[in-house]
């Protein structure tokens, strides 16, 4: 029921009549009074519908049409509303007006002829077919608007709204106006119809008006009066409603709001739809060239677009549009303009950059001389339409030229002041740049290395601030100390080389003693160019130590001139002028020149050569292929098992020339089969020219035995391969101690060492094999050696062009790319010479070791160091030999307007003449010099000859029988040859630590010490008859082939011989009997890290007697006699017995001549440094071991029998002493104390030598350094081979130590310094600590806690000890032994157990006095402690339960093995013997070491 009666519910009709002052012109004015407008807005309210123009004044037909329909009233439609209380009404709108005839101007005549006020009071409305109106442009075009009729053709009126104009209109009275309402509203309230009072046009509205009619509207019952303004569309919906809301009782009355605050709630209503719009035209719109048709279609459906042009209108929708698209079009051409402003100033600097051309130009000629430059067009575009913003240029985009009309604005012209401005800026600028450059070039303040700080200043004024920033100064500043450190750095190099003589003098090697450096820093120490680098101590310290590699190593990667090294440029020279196609294809078996094969002999009885060399195999491709370093090698193995004097069983064969050989064992017999086969096939080639295998480089290969339980440990495996490797002076693997078995192969990295070195061993075979013998002169008659000096400022290539453009130049057949043959007529006969073109440092290799005839060496005449690197090398040369000097100078001589030239070319004269050889200069102007200069100097060649070939001999033989220990140690005679691949310091090869192999490797002779390794060897039934073997052959005289030879330390007087027996003078050689192990009294295992040199031990000086043949053809022969006795030079001492001379000397000729001696001996030019030669001549560069004052009071009380071994202390010179002194150990608590410098006399230390307590705090408890390199060593050597055991470079520990002490923040990977480094200066850290970081106090309560039997009270009673540790020691020791005991967790890869560690560590920890006997017993027992904290470290600082004990006893043998430092895979040193046997001690450590041969003679 309630939804029907819902349903019945009508939407109530209200009609009304709008009313208000009609008429003709002269009653209304000149215009309505807004009934019309008042109308449309409500009936039609959107702006596009709404029409201020509505015209009274008709044509007769429109009066007539349907529209008007002759009626005086106009319908204006049904309108639809929601009044206030949400109900819909219904109203239909008339408007009852008065037409007047456009004719006669006269109201026209219609049915109702009464007069309007009677018309417009009317309720009835009626009239057929009358249409509702829109607008004037309706009438008589009916058919085009919507026709709607009025209902039923009749209306009752149920309510007026009268309206009044307010407005000042155009000749109207509102006076009079007032009146006609008044009448009208009496008419109107006649009708008993509500009225409301509409007050029109507000918006033009008169104040006075306004009040009027609200007073017309109180007078007349209070008559609701709502103030509207159609134009603007305030409250015409109001009044329409309020009458409604009049004639429904029903409805509420409506509240009236005044028209202002009408209006302003229609003002926010406009603007809100106005922002909506322009932000949805701002997001569509995006181009200026969008129209409106396309963009008004697609806003169509957008409610901002809807409801903005509802209110405004799409007139106004259309403006803004329009707007936005002036705005778009205005920025893209600033964004335009801004484009071409910006390139503005870079046309400038292209097309005018020069100052000085348009200084004086105003903008407008400087746009007339743009127009004259060639890339004008490049930069500008000349447009035919002006300007340039107002024609379609704007839109070219692809066209990125600037419009030339451009250059006529304002901002054109302030770029161009703006240019000039900047160049003149830029002028003063540089010039202000270059006046700071020369104050730097000429102010005496700056000096290399001086910083910024210091030297600002010094060289800073007001004008410098003013034009430039200090950050430019310190970069031109910075640039400037780099050129002047660069300059200083050359000119110190230069120096360096100028002090030539002194560099070799003292005999320097990888590691210089402090005391070598010591000498060069008072030397060099006044010189300018040393105190140049005064604040770059450690570059000038890095500087040293380059050129003491260069002079102990010297090849042309280390050369100081590199890549200029003349070597290499000698190398190219002769390479171009003879290799040609044909010769890369001629195979030499005996130089070998094929690069990429590499032939290896594997010997090793019992099927150990096969299986090794199957293993080999394996690790090579299927076409036996091994890849080293990325590059692919032919590998040719060799192995052997039999009798190596059989040809099957050969090292060497017509088709296999081995570049190595590794020798295997694994018992007494079969190192018995090694030495035996060593000896037979070096003996098989002692008398020949091919003496190749002399130098084969042997690798001495410890390997387990598969399946044997035999009784031989090894120990005694280790101590015996270690003995013999010292006799063949070959390098020592023990892979079998390290846990790599034979049964689980040599591990591959092994492998690629020993591969590496045979290839570097084998690029250099050719400068070994040319050391020639006398049977080589069956090829060349002479050997001539030409020197020159790397860096002169004359080339190489003028120099040598008279010897390569030669006729008679030919390729040297020995393969060198260094060597030409000349076939000259000197004398009566043509000689084939063989000249070596060499730089003077490759010379100085081969000067002992090779024969040579003659020198020709060169020297710059305006260049000191290039006379003083001559003047070091003829020291050493013997004054045999003849020399010819040649001095280079610019021009000629009598022209030389430079007092250097003149002083070197009159020195080098002086030279020549008191060493009785030839001089020569030569104009490098005229360089096109011709070969017979030299003539002469062939001939005096040719002269001696005989007798230089007869001394080489006797050298070399006398050196191959001397019972001289050789010890390779000395950049002098015999060092590494110019391409050696021996290593600078021990650090430089990780895995393993010692140098694969030396192309210097002298041919062993076993019977210089044969006695030593019979006896050493006597428990060995195997062994004991090879040595005696080798006794027998090698005493036999025959010429031993050439090789390089050892340096002599020290200078030998007849007082050293004292002790010999005279039965050496009859053939009689005695032993001299002597043993590798130290004393227990000199034994300091603190040194385990830092492997001791060798000390040479004087050897027999005696009367040298040999005899050669002196010329073939004629029979005769010349004997040497050693007159000299006193005269050391490097030579050997070699001797025969006088019944091997004698048996010679029957039957021929004899002639007697004296030894040759040294230039240096004979010229007062050379030698200027020979004093500081015989002050170092004892000991090696390197520190010497632990020698106590207990073995120097033994040394002072002198020595006596046969088997006695002269020390190295028994030289009476007190300077010696003190220097043997200064380089042992002091087992003594240290004092804080200046540390050594190289270049310094003393660098105070802050950090280093000082208290725990004072480089800890209780925030960091664990010292800066020691957690820098922890870090860093964990971070990168947990894997390194050897760490800790293998001692760093000495100098780049002092170099870090330093570093460090300057800056706390030191980032060790950023300086690139080696783990062994890093590790070295971290142990050295401990080592200068005042106090011991394990204090003396708690050791004693260690080891009577560590002699507790029962393990586990043992522990806990030493970690009862540990707490007692202070604490700033037990927080570092705590932090260290962690560090060990993860080192140690690495030991498969490190080779590092905690055993092997706690021998490194525990005298850098404890630091025990060595000097009493109670340390020395109770050193086990102190590694043993360490070792117990780092494999319990768990336990002792982390609360863990105790671990279990490792696999082997500590006490075991294998396991006292490992603690030995000589039983590791390092380098096999002679030690120097102990002056005398200990006293027998039970606890002596070393005892258990010893093969008992040795323990019975140590206890005697």
């Amino acid at each position: 029921m309630m939804m029907a009666r819902k349903q019945d519910v009508r939407i109530p009709t209200y009609n009304i009549s709008v009313v208000g002052l009609s008429g003709t012109e002269k009653e209304k004015g000149q215009c309505g009074i807004g009934k019309s407008c008042l109308c449309n807005r409500f009936v039609r309210p959107s702006a596009d519908e709404f029409h201020l123009d509505h015209t009274s004044v008709l044509s007769t037909s429109d009066f007539g049409g349907r529209v008007v329909n002759n009626d005086h009233f106009l319908y204006w439609g049904e309108v639809g509303r929601s009044l206030e209380d949400c109900v819909e009404c219904k109203m239909h709108v008339v408007e009852q007006t008065e037409f007047i005839d456009d004719q006669t101007f006269q109201p026209h005549r219609s049915t109702t002829l009464q007069p309007y006020i009677k018309r417009a009071a009317a309720t009835k409305l009626a009239s057929a077919e009358k249409l509702m109106y829109f607008c004037t442009d309706q009438l008589g075009l009916e058919q085009d608007f919507e026709q709607k009729q009025m209902p039923d053709g009749k209306l009752l009126i149920d309510g007026f709204l009268l309206g009044i104009d307010v407005s000042r209109g155009m000749n109207r009275n509102f006076d009079d106006q007032l009146k006609f309402v008044s009448n009208l509203y009496n008419q109107l309230a006649k009708t008993k119809k509500p009225i409301v009072v509409v007050l029109t046009k507000c918006d033009e509205g008169v104040e006075r008006y306004i009040r009027d009619a609200h007073t017309f509207a109180l007078s007349k019952k209070n008559l609701q009066v709502v103030e509207t303004s159609a134009r603007s569309n305030v409250n015409v919906d109001l009044a329409f409603s309020t009458l409604v809301q009049l004639i429904d009782k029903s409805r509420g009355k409506t509240k009236i709001i005044p028209y202002f605050e009408a209006l302003k709630q229609q003002s926010q209503q406009i603007a809100t739809a106005k922002d909506k719009y322009e932000w949805l035209v701002s997001r569509i719109v995006k181009n200026h060239n969008e129209n409106w048709l396309s963009v008004s279609r697609k806003m169509q459906a957008s409610p901002e677009y809807q409801d903005y042009v509802y209110l405004e209108g799409t007139q106004k929708a259309k403006k803004l549009f329009l707007q936005h698209i002036h705005r778009l079009k205005h920025e893209h051409i600033e964004r335009r303009r801004k484009l071409y402003l910006a390139a503005l100033p870079l046309a400038f600097e292209a097309l005018i950059p020069n100052l000085d051309e348009i200084d004086h130009l105003s903008c407008i000629k400087a746009k007339k001389l743009l127009e004259t430059k060639p890339e004008f067009l490049k930069w500008f575009v000349v447009l035919e339409e002006t300007p340039w913003d107002a024609t379609s240029h704007i839109d070219n985009m692809e066209n990125e030229r600037i419009p030339f009309d451009l250059m006529d604005t304002v901002p054109a012209e302030q770029l161009y002041e703006a240019h000039l401005e900047k160049l003149r800026n830029e002028r003063k600028r540089a010039e202000m740049r270059r006046a700071f450059k020369e104050n730097l070039e000429t102010s005496p303040f700056i000096t290399p290395g001086k910083p910024w700080e210091e030297a600002r200043s010094f060289i800073m004024n007001e004008d410098f601030y003013q034009w430039l920033e200090e950050s430019v100064y310190m970069d031109i500043y910075g640039k400037h100390q780099k050129q002047i450190i660069d300059k200083a750095k050359e000119e110190f190099q230069e120096l360096l080389l100028e002090y030539s003589e002194l560099f070799y003098e003292l005999e320097l090697d990888a590691k210089p003693s402090k005391e070598k450096m010591g000498v060069i820093q008072d030397v060099l120490g006044e010189e300018q160019r040393f105190k140049a680098l005064q604040k770059l101590q450690a570059e000038r310290d890095a500087l040293i130590l380059k050129h003491i590699h260069f002079v102990y190593h010297p090849t042309k990667e280390t050369c100081p001139s590199c890549p200029a090294c003349v070597d290499a440029k000698i190398e190219h020279l002769v390479s171009s002028r003879f290799i040609r196609p044909s010769d890369r294809n001629q195979k030499n078996s005996l130089s070998d020149p094929n690069i990429d094969r590499i032939n290896l002999v594997i010997l090793g009885k019992d099927g150990l050569a096969r299986e090794l060399a199957n293993e080999i195999r394996a690790l090579c491709t299927n076409d036996d292929k091994y890849v080293i370093d990325g590059k692919m090698y032919e590998l040719s193995l060799r192995p052997i098992e039999g009798n190596v004097r059989l040809p099957v069983n050969s090292f060497q064969t017509p088709t296999f020339q081995p570049h190595g050989c590794l020798c295997l064992y694994n018992s007494k017999e079969s190192l018995s089969y090694v030495v035996e086969s060593i000896e037979k096939s070096r003996e098989s080639t002692l008398g020949r020219r091919d003496n190749h295998l002399a130098h084969l480089p042997l690798t001495l290969i410890l390997v387990n035995k598969r399946g044997d339980t035999s009784g031989e440990t090894l120990h005694s495996l280790i101590q015996q391969g270690q003995q013999v490797a010292s006799k063949l002076q070959c390098v020592f693997l023990d892979p079998a101690s390290a846990g790599i078995g034979y049964g689980r192969n040599i591990n591959e990295k092994q492998i690629s060492q020993v591969l590496k070195g045979l290839l570097d061993s084998k690029r250099n075979l050719n400068l070994v094999s040319s050391t020639a013998s006398i049977k080589d002169l069956a090829d060349v008659d002479l050997r001539i050696v030409m020197c020159l000096m790397c860096g002169d400022p004359f080339s190489a290539d003028d120099i040598l062009f008279p010897v390569l453009q030669s006729q008679t130049c030919k390729s040297s057949h020995c393969g060198s790319n260094n060597s030409v043959l000349l076939e000259l007529p000197i004398g009566l006969h043509k000689k084939r010479i063989e000249l070596s073109i060499l730089s003077y440092h490759s010379s100085f290799s081969i000067r002992k070791s090779r024969l040579v005839h003659g020198y020709i060496v060169f020297y710059s005449a305006k260049r000191k160091a290039s006379l003083a690197m001559l003047r070091a090398f003829l020291c050493e040369v013997q004054d045999i030999i003849p020399i010819q000097l040649v001095a280079l100078t610019d021009g000629a001589i009598d022209v030389l307007d430079n007092d250097l030239s003149r002083e070197q070319l009159t020195e080098g004269e002086e030279i020549a003449q008191e060493i009785d050889g030839r001089f020569t200069s030569i104009p490098c102007s005229q360089p096109q010099h011709k070969l017979e200069i030299f003539h002469p100097f062939f001939k005096d060649v040719v002269d001696k000859k005989n007798i230089i070939e007869a001394t080489h001999m006797y050298d070399n033989a006398a050196e191959a029988c001397s019972t001289t220990e050789e010890v390779f140690n000395s950049p002098r005679a015999g060092s590494p040859l110019c391409n050696s691949n021996l290593q600078d310091s021990e650090e430089d090869i990780e895995t393993p630590s010692y140098s694969m192999f030396r192309e210097d490797t002298p041919l062993p002779s076993l019977s210089k010490d044969h006695s030593k390794l019979s006896m050493e060897l006597e428990g060995n039934d195997g062994l004991s008859f090879i040595m005696s073997n080798f006794e027998s052959k090698l005493n036999n005289k025959v010429p031993p082939p050439v090789k390089p030879k050892p340096p002599v330390h020290f200078e030998i007087t007849k007082g050293d011989l004292s002790y010999l027996d005279q039965g050496h003078r009859d053939g009689q050689r005695k032993s001299v009997s002597s043993s590798t192990w130290l004393p227990p009294d000199g034994f300091d295992p603190s040194d385990y890290a830092e492997p001791m040199d060798a000390v040479v031990k004087p050897r027999n000086e005696e009367e040298n007697i040999y005899s050669v043949p002196h010329d073939s053809t004629q029979g005769k022969i010349i004997t040497i006699r050693n007159i000299n006795k006193a005269q050391s030079n490097g030579s050997g001492n070699g001797s025969d017995s006088e019944m091997d001379t004698s048996s010679l000397e029957r039957g021929r000729k004899v002639s007697i001549v004296s030894k040759p001696v040294l230039y240096r001996t004979r010229c007062s030019r050379l030698g200027r440094f020979a004093s500081y030669r015989t002050s170092f001549s004892v000991g090696s560069d390197d520190e010497l071991g632990p020698i106590r004052k207990k073995e120097e009071d033994q040394a002072s009380q002198g020595y006596k029998g046969d088997s006695a071994v002269i020390p190295y202390e028994t030289d009476e010179d007190p300077r010696r002493r003190n220097i043997l002194r200064s380089l042992r150990r002091n087992t003594k608590k240290p004092k804080p104390k200046p540390r050594p410098s190289i270049t310094k006399a003393t660098w105070e230390s802050n950090y280093f030598g000082v208290p725990l307590t004072t480089v800890v705090t209780p925030e960091k408890p664990i010292p800066v350094f020691i957690e820098r390199c922890i870090e860093y060593i964990e971070a990168t050597g947990l894997s390194t081979e050897g760490i800790y055991r293998v001692s760093g470079n000495k100098s780049e520990m002092e170099s870090l130590q330093r570093q460090f002490d300057q800056d706390h923040n030191l980032d060790l990977a950023e300086k690139d310094f080696t783990v062994n480094t890093v590790a070295g200066a971290m142990k050295s850290f401990f080592s200068e600590l005042p106090d011991p970081l394990v204090p003396y106090n708690m050791q004693i309560d260690l080891v009577e806690a560590h002699k507790i039997n029962d393990r586990e009270q043992k522990l806990h009673a030493l970690k009862e000890v540990l707490k007692k540790f202070p604490k700033e020691n037990h927080e570092v020791f705590k932090y260290v032994i962690s560090h060990l005991n993860k080192v140690s967790h690495n030991n498969k890869v490190n080779l590092m157990t905690s055993e092997n560690l706690s021998i490194c560590f525990w005298p850098t920890l404890m630091r025990p006095d060595f000097s009493t006997m109670d340390a020395l017993t109770a050193t086990r027992t102190y590694q043993t402690i360490i070792e117990l904290f780092i494999q319990q470290c768990p336990f002792f600082f982390h609360n863990r339960p105790i671990s279990e004990p490792p696999g082997a006893a500590p006490s075991s043998p294998s396991a006292l093995a490992s603690t030995v430092p000589f039983l590791t895979s390092t380098p096999v040193t002679s030690q120097p013997s102990p002056p005398q046997s200990p006293p027998p001690t039970p606890q002596s450590p070393m005892q258990p070491l010893l093969p008992s041969q040795l323990q019975a003679e140590h206890t005697l």
